[in-house]
């Protein structure tokens, strides 16, 4: 099972349960797995769809952080009800100590010193991480061992 199959699955089970911030969360992804599909003009991979709950867990976090900052518990609730219901479609996440582990790693591999290479760093650390680890966590991680 595929992973949009796997989501059109738990949207049944979520209507059928009348879990509304479940079945919210779902509906919001493969609409924007269906946009994303009409844009790119191909089906959609896992890899694909993995991309786009991140993204939507990103700009979720990103709203988070306004309503905290804006007094709004009601609309706090929500969107960590969201959250959660989201983040249980990616994979595992790796600890902070993983993340230091592989990018020092990373660094000892290019040789690279200094702050300047940051991008490389970046770059690699990325590729080798994407979907495993939050995109913050490993900038800070790689901006603290280029600091040493």
């Amino acid at each position: 099972m595929n992973l949009q199959e796997r989501l059109l699955a738990d949207l049944h089970q979520a209507m059928r349960d009348k879990d509304v911030p479940r079945r919210e969360a779902i509906r919001m992804i493969r609409a924007a797995v269906q946009n994303a599909e009409i844009e790119w003009q191909r089906e959609a991979s896992d890899r694909d769809v993995l991309d786009l709950i991140a993204r939507e867990i990103n700009r979720r976090l990103e709203a988070l952080e306004m309503f905290r900052r804006g007094g709004r518990a009601d609309l706090v609730a929500a969107e960590e009800a969201g959250l959660h219901v989201l983040q249980q479609y990616l994979p595992e996440q790796l600890s902070r100590e993983q993340v230091v582990e592989t990018v020092q790693r990373i660094v000892a591999q290019l040789g690279t010193a200094g702050p300047s290479q940051l991008g490389l760093v970046m770059r690699e650390a990325m590729a080798q991480l994407k979907g495993k680890a939050d995109g913050r966590l490993i900038n800070e991680v790689a901006r603290e061992i280029l600091q040493k």
